[in-house]
């Protein structure tokens, strides 16, 4: 080999040294694990909150951190096998948003991997965390007002049909909450001096028979009670009471946006994003036992006043001007 090339490739190889030193040091990207209770098109607008929450702290999917997805597609029952599946993976952290179905399993999965998760429950009841301000453990996220204000719902749609005696309640009987739910519901009734009739559903193919009660009912009025499957199939809801004329009140905006009467509780939206920051800030090296567990107060009412004009319904002035927004 003559000198000037080996000297050529000398500097070529000394070169290169440095940049693989460099990329061998580069850290991996972290990798967020994320366990949906549902199907991927009912949480497109929660995914795209948390995305926005993850990016307020740095973080953005494809450029400095991914996201593994597992969809349950609405099947509880599968959440602790997909839990354990992310717990099987090079996870940073696992999300557990929707509820409390997703965050038990993440839990049930592993006691070392970090967990966010982003419910309307109480975390203290369900046993996920110690307190709100020091989590302890290996969970923290995010709570917001659903299952409290479920009997604020039936006192709302009371202000809308005074004189309705029968108001049915749908509840999800696979819901860790459902008793807590119903219990809270009933005291509001006996203070209202209004009769509960309640319905089951937890799968689309219950909505069929829910139809048959509400013709053979006639009830006054329907309390949707809080939760996951409830509020991804907000729009099929709202269908099913535009259907059967039943003046109806539901957990998300969703459901007055697409037709049904009313929605109130904690915004899905800022909710979503908080566990996205949370989730951040995590990565960034916070630990869950010491990130306190935010609590999204704002409340939502949605009023269309659209279909109560359809139903024959008269809104009182009043609650209207309670309303975050009018649908007309």
């Amino acid at each position: 080999m003559k000198r000037r090339a080996f000297i050529t490739l000398l500097g070529g190889a000394a070169a290169a040294w440095p940049m693989a030193a460099q990329a061998q040091q580069q850290p991996a990207m972290p990798v967020i694990g994320y366990l949906g209770a549902e199907s991927p098109a009912a949480f497109a607008s929660r995914v795209r909150a948390f995305r926005q929450g993850l990016s307020e702290t740095g973080y953005v999917e494809g450029r400095n951190v991914a996201i593994e997805f597992r969809w349950a597609e609405g099947q509880h029952n599968r959440l602790p096998a997909l839990a354990h599946d992310l717990t099987g993976r090079p996870v940073n952290v696992i999300v557990a948003p929707g509820g409390a179905p997703a965050a038990l399993a993440a839990k049930s999965a592993t006691t070392t991997i970090p967990i966010v998760f982003e419910m309307g429950a109480d975390p203290i009841a369900m046993g996920l965390v110690g307190t709100l301000n020091r989590p302890g453990g290996n969970l923290t996220g995010v709570t917001s007002l659903n299952v409290q204000v479920t009997p604020k719902r039936l006192e709302i749609l009371h202000e809308v049909v005074p004189t309705a005696a029968v108001i049915a309640v749908l509840l999800n009987p696979t819901s860790p909450t459902a008793d807590s739910q119903l219990r809270n519901l009933q005291a509001a009734a006996d203070a209202l001096g209004v009769r509960l009739h309640i319905l089951h559903a937890s799968t689309e193919r219950d909505f069929d028979a829910i139809s048959q009660t509400l013709v053979q009912l006639r009830p006054g009025g329907l309390v949707i009670a809080s939760d996951t499957f409830f509020a991804t199939h907000s729009e099929q809801l709202a269908a099913l009471t535009v259907r059967h004329a039943v003046p109806a009140i539901h957990q998300s905006r969703d459901f007055a946006i697409a037709g049904g009467l009313m929605s109130y509780a904690g915004s899905f939206m800022e909710s979503h994003r908080q566990a996205g920051i949370q989730t951040g800030r995590i990565l960034k090296g916070d630990k869950p036992a010491d990130l306190p567990v935010q609590q999204v107060t704002k409340v939502e009412l949605f009023i269309n006043l659209k279909t109560a004009k359809t139903l024959g319904v008269t809104v009182p002035l009043p609650l209207l001007g309670r309303a975050d927004e009018v649908i007309e």
